[in-house]
């Protein structure tokens, strides 16, 4: 029995660390990641639940010419983030509301001011935005995309994948950074892919090693205690 808790406590430690390390990274070393790691990453990843066993995650795996060609896509499509339209679907609130618009301003303010960018520096704020279209320079990008056939629990199947994704990269000493960026530029990243219209991007995603020398990745957020969003009944 004692063996047997020892192993759990053991097994739980390995789990809980690879979540608890789990963040997103801005800025990746160069580093190229082999296919057969990116492949066992999404052959574990593809373990999570779906309704009826639907699987409705697909992925587009990019890296060099490609993951350049949609970089270029965005960047020279003239079009900024805030003019950007969330016409396939919308990840944020209409006007946001407490207690969200507090957390969002907490985490933009926190990441801006690890980089030294002042809250009016608008030029600025938008340039560190735009590193999301080169995946803040990780070697691998992915693109993700759904069925636009698919209702709503399979929107809920998707993000136990992308978490998986996540913890499994974790395991083998790689970062992420989930980038729902991505979403609104469906038009421009769809001819260089191949992505057929009835398939949605749902996001992208940076993998790679940490550039540990860069400051935004100091950058910590923070989670509300468990009081405050936890009700317990007996």
């Amino acid at each position: 029995m004692l063996e047997k808790k020892a192993r759990i406590a053991v097994e739980a430690e390995i789990v809980d660390d690879a979540i608890l390390s789990r963040r997103s990274v801005r800025a990746f070393l160069p580093d190229m990641i082999d296919d057969e790691t990116i492949r066992d990453i999404l052959t574990v990843a593809a373990r999570a639940p779906s309704g009826t066993n639907m699987q409705p995650w697909r992925v587009y795996v990019t890296k060099g010419k490609a993951k350049q060609q949609i970089s270029d896509a965005i960047l020279n499509s003239g079009i900024r983030a805030e003019k950007a339209e969330w016409d396939e679907y919308r990840y944020y609130p209409t006007q946001f509301f407490e207690p969200y618009l507090t957390r969002r301003r907490a985490n933009g303010f926190g990441l801006y001011g690890a980089l030294g960018i002042g809250r009016r520096e608008v030029d600025k704020m938008r340039a560190q935005h735009d590193r999301n279209f080169v995946f803040f320079d990780a070697p691998v990008g992915m693109i993700f995309t759904i069925d636009r056939r698919l209702n709503q629990g399979s929107w809920i199947d998707y993000g136990m994948f992308l978490q998986n994704i996540m913890v499994a990269a974790r395991g083998r000493g790689l970062h992420t950074c989930p980038q729902a960026a991505f979403a609104p530029y469906h038009r421009q990243i769809r001819p260089v892919l191949n992505i057929p219209d009835e398939e949605i991007v749902v996001c992208g995603m940076a993998l790679g090693y940490e550039d540990i020398s860069k400051p935004e990745n100091a950058f910590r957020t923070d989670r509300v205690p468990l009081e405050e969003w936890v009700t317990f009944s007996e």
